[in-house]
């Protein structure tokens, strides 16, 4: 039985990959690709919570209560957080509605008073939305026997899909719930599926796979071309393959760095904007070139996610699971 490091490698490349994005994008330097790295995520979220439902048998309402436990409440502060910096003035762009306000806290998504899009108060929170409504479908599987989950999954995600295609509904709801993005999640529980099966593609074509992912992200980025979760999707999918067949095969050791950064990828993830917001407007101010101010913020927000995942994520967790839901290593099947 062996930990699956790559798939905490990913976890903590696609937290940077996302920090570096958004120190990027409010200066002359670009890294658009960076955003990919939510695709990455929802296709190992698809994968981990497959694997888990395999290993560990679990009521609907206990696998929901377990993913509320892990992923509300450093968001709730957060998002409070930033509730209370706009109502001191600190984030003059932010603007409150109660509506906005309780959709946000509950994972529902509204419309932001501030730009109009189908935002949370905390932005990067929008991701969770998708992730909230992915376990609540999943929870729905579990009703069925362990033959019928996967063909409810696809049915379900589909539907979704094809009632969006068809009808481009207008309402934050339906126009986020029927987005293609979904499928990425599909694509996690079917790499889940094989990698149970132990379907899985030798050292050489998982280093293909692996290679094929990031030579097309890195054309994307190269040549400036318009990238979503058509295309996105699938090299995450062909990246996570990829990294789980070299896991198989044995060709990947583990990495204690990286193994941390995974761990507190989700803490790095909701917490950075913070810090590179300050870095930014700091550096700003202070005239400095926009290539050191990301890597200034990128910095910043990554120690700002790491401490908090020190100091109020694991303290937290602890506190509201107790040892029934520490977290275990994801591992091989015996």
């Amino acid at each position: 039985m062996k930990t699956l490091y790559g798939i905490q490698y990913l976890r903590a490349f696609a937290a940077l990959a996302v920090v570096v994005f958004h120190a990027a994008e409010r200066s002359s330097e670009h890294f658009v690709i960076g955003a990919a790295g939510v695709d990455v995520f929802f296709v190992i979220s698809g994968f981990i919570m497959w694997v888990i439902s395999e290993r560990k048998p679990l009521t609907p309402q206990r696998f929901l209560l377990d993913r509320v436990r892990r992923i509300a409440p450093s968001y709730w502060l957060v998002t409070m957080i930033m509730i209370a910096g706009a109502l001191a003035g600190l984030f003059p762009n932010l603007r409150l509605a109660a509506g906005h306000v309780l959709g946000s806290l509950f994972f529902i998504p509204v419309h932001s008073p501030s730009t109009g899009e189908i935002w949370p108060v905390l932005v990067q929170g929008w991701t969770l939305q998708f992730e909230m409504f992915f376990y609540v479908v999943f929870a729905g599987a579990l009703f069925l026997p362990r033959q019928w989950r996967l063909l409810f999954l696809a049915a379900a995600f589909g539907f979704f899909v094809v009632i969006g295609a068809i009808w481009h509904p207008s309402s934050p709801m339906l126009a986020t719930y029927t987005r293609p993005i979904i499928l990425e999640f599909l694509g996690g529980v079917f790499i889940a599926e094989l990698w149970l099966r132990r379907w899985i593609a030798g050292h050489s074509l998982g280093l293909a796979f692996v290679g094929a992912a990031l030579c097309g992200f890195a054309v994307i980025y190269l040549s400036g071309a318009e990238f979503d979760e058509f295309i996105c999707g699938p090299l995450a999918m062909a990246l996570v393959y990829g990294m789980v067949s070299l896991e198989a095969d044995g060709s990947i050791g583990r990495v204690p760095v990286l193994t941390y950064f995974g761990d507190a990828s989700y803490s790095i993830y909701l917490w950075h904007t913070l810090a590179v917001s300050v870095v930014l407007k700091a550096s700003g101010l202070a005239g400095i070139p926009d290539t050191l101010t990301v890597v200034a913020a990128t910095c910043a927000g990554t120690l700002l996610g790491v401490a908090a995942y020190e100091m109020i994520e694991k303290p937290m967790r602890k506190l509201l699971s107790g040892d029934t839901f520490k977290r275990r290593p994801l591992e091989r099947p015996s």
